[in-house]
């Protein structure tokens, strides 16, 4: 059976691209891979045709013969040059692991956090993130505030200057990978990249570590840091101070510091956005008669707040602008007082005479307490009937 044009199984022009061959055989190396497949019992003849074609096509050499001379080139006798020692290319089923390595490195390489390229560069690594949990108090979360903190860390070491070896001396290639910090094995249609285990993936070995942080190019040290927390912060606040988290190894780039704000619960406000709520006790006489009373703020300051005559528990009247202020501006919040209408207790003999005498002569004064058993009398007459 006469094989297909390369051009034509990969679907692709005679005249494209590197970049389009590429895609175009990603495409159908996607399209017809056998375990998408299943049901296909050609499938896998169609998935080896089209890794042919790109194994030819992708190779300058190799697809500058093909153009000139067709599948001839390939099948010996036919000069092409740049091909093996009789003018063939050979290999007519192609390198199946050259050919989808190139494809599977385009596709994962990037996640896999890969580098292509020549070995032998310095592998540094990226230090790790690190939380610090601050808790402060409400009136720190109002004002803002500059604070100091320790934070247990890895730092360059100063005696290698971050490159993990003794005495100035250089890192060496890694001889498993090559410097490339990752070694690819065949499993079947696929190959496979994982971490060289020889370096860790750093691409490099430390022949004489050095001997203050045993080639890690970093030592564990408390540092003192400066924070300057913004007024408005709410519990669960992120701050990131960019490069003061772990050193990296051997050299590589420090990682970011996040600090996580809790305020603290107050024994006389409680938050709901920016907007703050004080209950304020009353004694009977000042929410039957009204009255003015003089409450706290956030702040530390003094408001007076007018009590109107007959107020109830659970009455509330609002302060503006004495909540806590938005974090990125905006304004501020609002303060809101609830009444809670106290009752006395450890009442004189002269007090419960006045209170009785009181109780007597107020039977048209508690509206609520009147509709209430109006309508406990109503529930209790139906119910007889």
């Amino acid at each position: 059976m006469a094989k297909r044009d390369y051009y034509e199984v990969l679907g692709v022009s005679k005249g494209a691209s590197a970049d389009e061959i590429k895609k175009g055989y990603r495409t159908k190396a996607k399209e017809l891979h056998p375990d998408r497949n299943a049901d296909n019992p050609n499938a896998e003849a169609q998935f080896k045709e089209a890794n042919e074609a790109y194994d030819v096509l992708k190779d300058a050499d190799k697809k500058a013969a093909y153009d000139r001379f067709g599948h001839a080139a390939f099948e010996g006798g036919m000069g092409g040059g740049g091909g093996r020692p009789g003018g063939g290319f050979g290999g007519g089923q192609g390198d199946f692991g050259s050919a989808f390595s190139d494809v599977f490195d385009d596709l994962f390489g990037d996640f896999m956090g890969g580098q292509r390229g020549g070995g032998g560069g310095r592998r540094a690594a990226r230090g790790s993130d690190l939380r610090y949990n601050l808790r402060i108090s409400l009136e720190d979360a109002f004002a803002g505030l500059q604070k100091t903190i320790n934070v247990p860390t890895s730092v360059s070491c100063n005696s290698c200057d971050g490159s993990g070896a003794e005495g100035g001396s250089e890192p060496s290639t890694c001889p498993t990978c090559s410097g490339m910090g990752k070694v690819r094995a065949q499993q079947g249609f696929f190959t496979v990249e994982r971490t060289c285990p020889t370096c860790s993936g750093l691409g490099q070995i430390i022949q004489n570590p050095c001997k203050t942080c045993s080639g890690a190019g970093r030592v564990e040290k408390d540092r003192a840091l400066s924070v300057n927390i913004p007024a408005g912060v709410e519990t669960g606040t992120r701050i990131r101070l960019a490069g003061e988290g772990e050193a990296g190894m051997r050299g590589g780039p420090s990682g970011d510091l996040y600090i996580f704000i809790e305020v603290s619960s107050h024994k006389l406000f409680e938050r709901d956005g920016t907007n703050l709520f004080c209950r304020v006790p009353v004694s009977m006489g000042t929410a039957a008669l009204g009255g003015s009373i003089e409450v706290p703020t956030i702040d530390g300051g003094r408001g007076r707040v007018q009590i109107p005559a007959g107020s109830q528990s659970g009455r509330q009247m609002r302060l503006r602008s004495k909540g806590m202020p938005a974090l990125r501006g905006g304004g501020q919040g609002d303060m809101f007082i609830e009444l809670a209408v106290e009752t006395p207790v450890n009442l004189t003999s002269r007090q419960k005479e006045l209170l009785r005498e009181f109780e007597d002569l107020s039977e048209e004064n508690n509206p609520e307490s009147s509709s209430f058993f109006s309508s406990v009398k109503s529930f209790w007459d139906s119910m007889k009937g």
